[in-house]
């Protein structure tokens, strides 16, 4: 796959793993895990699906003992370093494995064999889906990123400029506007700090209109107690104010923005 799409396929496993994550609660909570999402997640990693009695099992790096890590997917997400054998005895005990008293210690106490459970399965799941892509890129790649950029705003396709954004907020670490900068058919991202007064400072900020297909640049930095030059940035977003940069402008300015922190992190 080319940058681009192993980009893209990062953003998905992100917000995937977000969902599942957000889906979790302390065991006696009552919630239900997000199992489609996991089990979607799952497919995109190295773990093998494999039903035993009534357990949903993802099974990765089997050694010849049959030892290997195990995921079942249930509201506990744990992730087991076992045999398949030992897990089902553990989760799914019949009657007569129970009358024994080495199963009876592995029931009450799976210390011995978890690695792990929810949040922590996923992220590690997580991490194992996106070691799998080839994130390197060059200029080159930045440049077609570019070009589909400016080529969707100019042909009105909306779904283009929003993929071309996402794509330079994953490279920089631009984040969705928070609360105070929102805007109704908006899609506005930019660079996130807060300040020890808990005060957010947001900027550069990038606006896309969705609905008039215009693109605009706040070269510049606006503080959430800021609430007149908050306004202004909202003047902008609605066209009543210049911005400090606009239309195919703005790609450029992402992609040179990337290009730079690439330099400062090899010259590090």
């Amino acid at each position: 796959m080319s940058f681009k799409e192993n980009l893209l396929k990062k953003i998905k496993i992100d917000i995937m793993s977000k969902n599942v994550i957000d889906s979790t609660g302390p065991p006696d909570s009552g919630r239900k895990v997000d199992k489609e999402t996991m089990r979607r997640l799952l497919e995109m990693s190295s773990y093998k699906s494999r039903m035993e009695r009534d357990l949903e099992l993802y099974i990765s790096e089997v050694t010849e003992e049959g030892r290997g890590k195990i995921l079942v997917l249930d509201n506990d997400l744990a992730i087991y370093n076992t045999t398949v054998e030992d897990v089902t005895i553990r989760k799914t005990p019949t009657v007569k494995e129970m009358l024994n008293i080495r199963n009876i210690i592995k029931i009450l106490n799976d210390a011995d064999v978890v690695v792990s459970k929810r949040e922590e399965s996923v992220r590690t799941i997580r991490k194992e889906c996106i070691e799998m892509l080839d994130l390197s890129f060059d200029k080159s790649d930045l440049d077609e990123i570019e070009k589909d950029g400016s080529i969707s705003l100019e042909r009105g396709y909306t779904d283009g400029v929003i993929e071309c954004l996402s794509l330079f907020a994953e490279l920089i670490g631009y984040r969705s506007a928070p609360k105070a900068f929102k805007a109704r058919n908006h899609k506005i991202i930019g660079a996130l700090t807060r300040k020890k007064s808990g005060e957010l400072v947001f900027g550069p900020i990038v606006i896309y209109s969705i609905i008039h297909n215009f693109i605009k640049l706040i070269d510049d930095q606006i503080g959430s107690f800021d609430k007149e030059r908050i306004e202004l940035m909202h003047r902008i977003a609605t066209g009543d104010e210049k911005a400090s940069i606009e239309g195919h402008h703005v790609f450029q300015y992402l992609k040179e923005k990337v290009i730079g922190q690439k330099l400062l992190t090899i010259e590090k």
